[in-house]
């Protein structure tokens, strides 16, 4: 096809508006053009045409048979074209992920990873924000949640298990001898006040606290026990790093609580390249966390 085949592109929006509208100056207001505007395009495409459009019908006007032919074609190139751009602009300029994560577990496991990803990833932005419990995605504006999922879950929710929650008294090493003896403060976290009286129970033979004290969050209390301040009963992906490297002792191991932490989004949720990079990285770096956790916990 020449390129003098092809009609103005001005002149077949207005025409495709007037089609679908079914009135010159309705389609006029769309496109913020007078009516005398609209009406000279559509007459100027006939005209190159050598074809006719459209005929008067009462105060509006109708499609001939070749009228409703081009304005098929012309609706559906439109449409095509909107998609196209729409496409090239979300692929060209990225969204970035909105990644919420409960605040202890953000701090204590996945911020001192999160620069491995972003190494890898150097294009996909990542926005970290905290919370923790149940929450509406669209309300909240998140893309993906870490959770640990002690709470009813949304049946449109894709839900990936990361590791399962295990917990277990953290210490300094100077403290051992007086956890052994139970002259130690137990520290807890308000957001489970219950912990360490769950465990004690299931633990018949540990030995019991002189006093127990509670802090606002798991970070807060794992702070705590690395200053010396008591023994703290902790998840072991928070204290983990601080295990592994010889800061804290876990004596008597970590036990599973019967909760998970779980990867969230909506199973409506468009999943993008970076979007499946952060999901798959998140699972693996969970993998390899557990693999060891559990190597040293054995």
């Amino acid at each position: 096809m020449k390129r003098s085949d092809v009609p103005s592109l001005d002149d077949l929006r207005a025409f495709q508006t007037v089609a679908r509208l079914g009135s010159v100056r309705a389609a006029a207001t769309e496109l913020a053009l007078t009516h005398g505007a609209v009406s000279r395009r559509v007459s100027k495409l006939a005209a190159d045409l050598g074809l006719r459009l459209l005929e008067a019908d009462g105060r509006g006007v109708r499609l001939t048979s070749d009228g409703a032919k081009l304005a098929e074609a012309t609706g559906k190139a439109f449409h095509l074209i909107t998609d196209a751009l729409a496409e090239i602009r979300s692929s060209s300029t990225p969204i970035p992920i909105i990644l919420s994560c409960e605040r202890s577990l953000a701090m204590r496991w996945l911020i001192p990873r999160l620069s491995g990803f972003q190494d890898r990833y150097p294009d996909v932005e990542v926005h970290l924000s905290t919370g923790g419990g149940g929450l509406d995605f669209a309300r909240d504006r998140v893309t993906l949640a870490i959770r640990r999922l002690d709470f009813l879950v949304d049946p449109e929710w894709t839900i990936i298990r990361l590791m399962p929650e295990r917990v277990g008294p953290v210490m300094l090493p100077s403290l051992r001898k007086r956890f052994e003896s139970g002259d130690y403060v137990a520290l807890g976290s308000r957001t489970r006040p219950d912990a360490w009286e769950a465990w004690l129970d299931a633990h018949m033979d540990a030995p019991r606290p002189r006093t127990t004290r509670l802090l606002d969050h798991h970070f807060l209390m794992a702070e705590a026990a690395l200053g010396g301040l008591g023994v703290a009963l902790a998840p072991q992906a928070i204290a983990a790093d601080d295990v592994a490297n010889g800061r804290l002792e876990a004596p008597l191991g970590f036990d599973r609580d019967g909760t998970d932490y779980g990867l969230i989004h909506p199973k409506s949720v468009i999943v993008s390249t970076g979007l499946a990079a952060l999901r798959d990285w998140l699972t693996a770096e969970s993998e390899r966390s557990f693999k060891r956790q559990v190597l040293e916990n054995s």
